[in-house]
């Protein structure tokens, strides 16, 4: 028979080429988790000082993208006013992870706390101190604030802490200004705007919203690199998360699902436009102005940590911040540099989602 009749297999289609394609990734996909550890809890709660301000953003990200559920977890984003409050739910049982300043574990260890931040949310703190334009229009030295209220998320939260050291250096002691709890999101704006506060001590977006209508001047500014390094005189971590030394030490695959969940959402918001935004973070956070949030997202975009893990460099500066704030409240002397973190989470999450 001549070769030109001899019947042939049929080439496979190029639809169906892409259909095995695909079978191949879902079942290379499904076996990679199948390998993944599965968490120790599959249900945690983590107390959040503000789940709508931008320190916390990243939280959000993971949250409205599935991430967490992708970890095996179901996370209760428990909001409070501030992170002070969030870390009280954390001592008092109801929460098991806290989301707040890189402070707070560092500040616990020596009162007889012993927790451990576990991942950075943001490479910078991104507080802000302003003043009311309406309260001092002839606003010249933090000085004038003597006898005046001043504005904070919540008592004994890095907003509390970052205004007591900026009056500290314009020679105010704690006792010279009365501190009021505002909280962040809409809160802190109402009580500037309405004169039940006279400066303020805030993160975004409650910030940025203040300055559009020029409600506040700005005194000192942490959402940029050169800001905190201004003020601190080094880099500075931001918001992380953390949890008890028991529970990072009886739950790590626990731990390690929260942190790659997090390093995730900082990889994908490293790359995030503003549509990408808009279409992920749910409307209210933008307190009814789109235009302001994705502007103060702008500002704060390179405060945002790139991979979730603290520097040396920024860790020492946190330990020295907080000796001299204990050495000045409290009598008592700050722990050594590395015991109240741990990057390990941090750069297991980095290296599987492959980020630079």
């Amino acid at each position: 028979m001549p070769s030109s009749l001899v019947a042939r297999p049929a080439e496979p289609s190029r639809r169906l080429l892409l259909r095995l394609a695909a079978a191949g990734a879902l079942g290379l996909a499904g076996a990679a988790a199948a390998q993944r550890p599965t968490p120790e809890r599959t249900s945690v709660t983590l107390a959040v000082g503000g789940k709508t301000s931008l320190p916390c953003l990243p939280l959000t990200i993971a949250e409205q993208l599935g991430y967490f559920r992708d970890e095996g977890l179901q996370v209760e984003l428990q909001d409070h006013p501030g992170g002070g409050l969030a870390q009280q739910a954390l001592l008092q049982g109801r929460a098991d992870v806290a989301a707040g300043g890189f402070e707070h574990p560092v500040l616990l260890r020596p009162r007889g706390t012993h927790c451990r931040a576990f991942v950075l949310l943001g490479r910078a703190p991104q507080l802000v101190f302003g003043v009311g334009t309406r309260a001092l229009p002839e606003f010249r030295s933090l000085a004038q604030l003597r006898g005046r209220r001043v504005g904070v998320t919540s008592a004994d939260s890095s907003s509390h802490w970052f205004a007591q050291r900026l009056l500290a250096r314009a020679g105010l002691a704690p006792t010279d200004v009365e501190y009021v709890g505002v909280g962040t999101a809409i809160t802190p704006v109402a009580a500037l705007r309405e004169g039940r506060i006279d400066a303020l001590a805030d993160i975004d977006p409650a910030i940025s919203l203040l300055e559009y209508r020029a409600d506040i001047r700005v005194v000192a500014d942490t959402r940029s690199l050169r800001g905190t390094h201004e003020l601190y005189g080094g880099p500075m971590p931001g918001a992380c998360l953390y949890a008890r030394d028991a529970f990072v030490l009886r739950y790590p695959q626990t731990v390690q699902a929260l942190t790659n969940a997090v390093v995730r959402a900082l990889k994908w918001l490293h790359t995030a436009g503003p549509s990408d935004i808009v279409r992920t973070v749910p409307e209210s956070y933008m307190h009814g102005d789109r235009s302001v949030y994705l502007s103060a997202l702008d500002k704060a975009r390179e405060a945002l940590s790139p991979d979730g893990m603290a520097s040396d460099d920024s860790v020492a500066t946190a330990h020295r911040i907080v000796a001299q704030q204990l050495q000045a409240t409290d009598g008592l002397r700050a722990t050594a540099v590395g015991a109240s973190h741990t990057n390990d989470f941090a750069r297991r999450a980095r290296q599987r989602f492959l980020v630079s």
